[in-house]
């Protein structure tokens, strides 16, 4: 088994060669004894920005922590607060709190103290939670989408289309096909034979730098991956395309300059958060494919670590504190403590 101390030529073979499924031991054996240990790199080539980054990180964690944690306070206690976005919303920071507390603790354990290892159960189970809860939160941002386009293109029919009972469908198909995703690709690669290298060049157990280390041929775990997940964001992305396409129409014809400036602010600010989570992971799956010659590991890796990191820091911030209702919500239950103790 290559220690850390056979890092350095690992990652340089890693960088140099292209994705390819030629054996790299033994034929797939149910036999061959699974590892005890992964061991993680963090982010090759990047190790002197390690300790700034884990403060980065740390910061970012917190606040996506907080933010989320207080709204889902927020909507929970207020019983004003239990239209169809405050609820798609609330669920929303739930999946980014599992999301970012899937990865971040453990990249900051690695940047700080260099603490890398990481056992062949936790690795998988990582796995899951972290894929699991992108495919829930991109389904989650459709949803929101449609609730957009219901309240402005459709406000009479609003309450009659979102229904309690509509929401909890969406919500139970959003949670289903998460985990009818993920839970086939889990399944393969968790039975591939690691009789070789354990070392991750990566900072967290992305299924395709695992698959990538196995003894068998990753391909079909691999190419699963890629078609599935093409399939799960493509449909959403097109699917929220046309969503603020239909919005931006109907906006575009109020004749209220306010009311115009409104509702692009708040669908502007939408599309920026989205892009900021779909860009970076599709570009991150696809360059593991086609661009692993020409674009160097750290940036893969940190395209990878960013869309999982950024969407739960900013969230809070697009879609909590620039909703008017739920930011007078939040002001006044940070508030009322302050203001009950100056009047006693």
């Amino acid at each position: 088994m290559e220690t850390m101390q056979d890092l350095p030529s690992y990652l340089d073979r890693m960088n140099r060669k292209a994705f390819s499924p030629v054996m790299l031991g033994p034929p797939y054996n149910h036999t061959v004894e699974t590892p005890a240990t992964f061991y993680l790199v963090g982010i090759p080539g990047l190790q002197s920005s390690h300790l700034w980054l884990a403060v980065s990180l740390s910061a970012m964690y917190t606040t996506a922590l907080v933010g989320n944690s207080i709204i889902m306070v927020v909507i929970c206690m207020d019983s004003t607060l239990r239209e169809p976005m405050f609820c798609f919303l609330c669920v929303l920071a739930a999946v980014d709190i599992i999301m970012a507390s899937s990865v971040v603790p453990k990249m900051v354990s690695i940047f700080s103290s260099g603490h890398s290892s990481i056992s062949f159960q936790a690795c998988f189970t990582q796995m899951y939670f972290v894929h699991a809860a992108t495919a829930v939160e991109t389904g989650l941002l459709l949803a929101m989408a449609f609730d957009r386009y219901v309240a402005i293109c459709k406000p009479l029919h609003y309450k009659s289309i979102l229904t309690p009972r509509v929401m909890l469908g969406m919500s139970v198909t959003i949670t289903i096909r998460a985990v009818i995703f993920m839970t086939p690709l889990s399944w393969m690669i968790s039975h591939l034979p690691f009789c070789g290298s354990h070392v991750v060049p990566h900072s967290y157990c992305e299924h395709m730098a695992v698959a990538k280390l196995a003894c068998a041929d990753p391909m079909p775990s691999c190419l699963y991956s890629l078609i599935g997940s093409s399939i799960v964001v493509g449909a959403d992305v097109v699917l929220i395309a046309a969503s603020y396409i239909l919005i931006l129409r109907a906006v575009f014809g109020l004749s209220s300059k306010n009311a115009k400036w409104k509702a692009l602010s708040t669908c502007g600010s939408h599309v920026v958060v989205m892009a900021l989570y779909y860009l970076p992971g599709m570009v991150s799956v696809y360059i593991s494919w086609l661009g692993q010659d020409s674009v160097p590991l750290h940036t893969q890796v940190l395209l990878s670590d960013f869309y999982l990191v950024i969407p739960p820091t900013l969230n809070p911030i697009i879609y909590g504190l620039r909703t008017k209702q739920l930011r007078e919500r939040i002001w006044s239950l940070l508030i009322c403590p302050f203001h009950h103790s100056s009047q006693s």
